[in-house]
């Protein structure tokens, strides 16, 4: 008896130390376990892995030698996406990476910023991706906008969870290995969030070995035909590196992409890491696989981000050929008679010309020898060019608040200048804006202002004046240009008219 009282005390501290010890790693221990295997990627390892396989070896060799900063990848089944995702995936195969950064949307729960896993691992069949928890944690304390949160991580097993970075995961495990995972959920897709995870990510990355992937599908449910059309509105405006104008035209839901923030997040983290070219890798539809529902899909496509060893500028100069001036003028012209004289509105064509149909901002000007008598514009690209220039150069004859509505007896006076906008870039170092080139674009907050390149050149002003004038326009102070939170864009204008 005296024996089991001594021995008791000794069983209750042994149980306490390892009830202590169970606790310990329970509450340090985290895992996010697979929500979509079997339904989107097969659960079963060696036949996801052999699908993996299948998908990689009817790629291509790799074609980018050069560091690659970021990717764009699909997210949908494996059935529909992995054909157009295994392109992006085939030119990270054998690389190595110590860190790869996910950004995915959130589908199913809506919360403010980003949320960066508070986990220590993800699951998938093929095995645990460990988090870089110590990344994770200094992330969340740069902005605000980005917490260390399991929002848009957790879920309840037989509940929907979140896919969009769960799909990338065995891809992953195939092509690279060993890897440490930041698992980024966005809440909403402002711009403001985009930006202060995108500077954010580029604040902490210091050289090649972290990867970072956007994870986004592109339109949802139309016809195959209306799904490529809408697709290469925003295809263009990453390939023109031209964030700012596709996150307003995603957010205001004039374009299309599910996973827009992220993308946007990523071309802004690449800007800054000293990506220079982008590369559309592969771009294809749910339509495209064996006994694809044409009527209603979902679209597709493969992007890098790459450091280019070769010189090279994001910056392409826009211009528009003499047949597409013709075309844009008789446009212009036509649709402001038909107006005036009918009080009806124009239905253009666009002929056929590719370079007209895509959405671009524009200003129609109208004089009378020499004299404004009117200017509308849109300064976002929110329809495609032929049906812009429609629009405002009826604006511009009917409704422009400085002037009366233009009179019939004056048509035959108008002269029609056409200024068709560039894509935006961001202004890192305003050496970069010359004066006479570029038009100008701030940004703070929920404050814009845009000043065409034609303005500093009519009042003669210099690079200075010009930054503090965009600022009054915009209604901020006129050094705002300066504030670490405004973002400055330019732009030019390819001009051309009667004359």
């Amino acid at each position: 008896m005296k024996t089991l009282w001594k021995t008791i005390p000794g069983l209750l501290i042994g149980l306490l130390v390892l009830f202590s010890v169970s606790q310990c790693i329970s509450g340090e221990t985290k895992i996010r376990k697979p929500a979509v295997a079997g339904q989107f990627y097969p659960a079963d390892p060696a036949e996801l892995k052999s699908m993996i396989r299948g998908f990689l070896s009817r790629v291509h060799e790799p074609i980018i030698k050069d560091p690659i900063v970021g990717l764009i990848v699909p997210h949908a089944g494996y059935i529909y996406s992995g054909p157009v995702a295994v392109y992006a995936y085939k030119e990270i195969q054998g690389r190595h990476y110590d860190r790869v950064v996910i950004v995915g949307p959130s589908h199913f729960d809506y919360f403010s910023g980003a949320s960066v896993y508070d986990g220590t691992a993800y699951e998938t069949p093929l095995g645990l991706v460990p988090v870089d928890t110590k990344f994770c944690r200094a992330l969340a304390k740069k902005s605000e906008r980005i917490h260390l949160s399991g929002r848009g991580h957790d879920f309840v097993p037989g509940q929907r969870g979140e896919h969009s970075l769960e799909v990338q995961l065995p891809y992953l495990q195939m092509v690279l290995g060993k890897f440490k995972l930041v698992p980024i959920v966005m809440g909403e897709q402002s711009y403001e969030t985009c930006r202060a995870l995108g500077r954010a990510l580029a604040d902490m990355i210091h050289d090649n070995k972290t990867l970072i992937i956007a994870s986004s599908d592109l339109s949802h449910y139309h016809p195959y035909q209306e799904a490529i059309q809408l697709d290469s509105k925003v295809l263009n405006a990453i390939k023109e590196w031209d964030y700012y104008n596709l996150s307003r035209n995603l957010q205001a839901r004039i374009w299309e992409a599910c996973g827009g923030g992220p993308i946007v997040s990523l071309m802004i983290a690449a800007e800054y890491l000293g990506a220079n070219e982008v590369k559309l890798l592969k771009y294809a539809n749910s339509g495209d696989v064996p006994a694809g529902d044409k009527s209603r899909v979902v679209g597709y496509s493969a992007f890098a981000f790459v450091k280019s060893s070769k010189e090279h500028t994001m910056e392409k100069e826009f211009s528009l050929d003499k047949k597409a001036q013709e075309v844009l003028l008789h446009i212009a012209r036509k649709a402001v008679e038909m107006a005036v004289r009918e009080h009806k509105v124009y239905e253009p064509i666009s002929g056929g010309i590719k370079s007209i149909e895509q959405d671009r901002g524009a200003f129609v000007t109208l004089k009378i020898n020499g004299r404004l008598r009117g200017c509308i514009g849109y300064t976002a690209p929110i329809k495609p060019l032929y049906l812009t220039v429609r629009d405002v150069a009826i604006q511009a004859a009917t409704n422009d608040p400085r002037f009366s509505p233009v009179s019939v007896e004056e048509l035959p006076e108008l002269e029609y200048e056409i200024s068709v906008l560039s894509p935006f870039h961001h202004v890192r170092d305003i050496n970069e804006i010359q004066v006479g080139r570029d038009g100008l674009l701030i940004k703070k907050g929920p404050y814009v202002g845009l000043l065409l390149p034609q303005v500093p050149v009519e009042w003669g002003w210099d690079r200075e004046t010009f930054l503090q004038q965009t600022c009054r326009k915009a209604g901020l102070p006129p050094d705002a240009w300066k504030d670490p939170e405004a973002d400055l864009f330019r732009f030019t204008a390819f001009v051309f008219g009667d004359k």
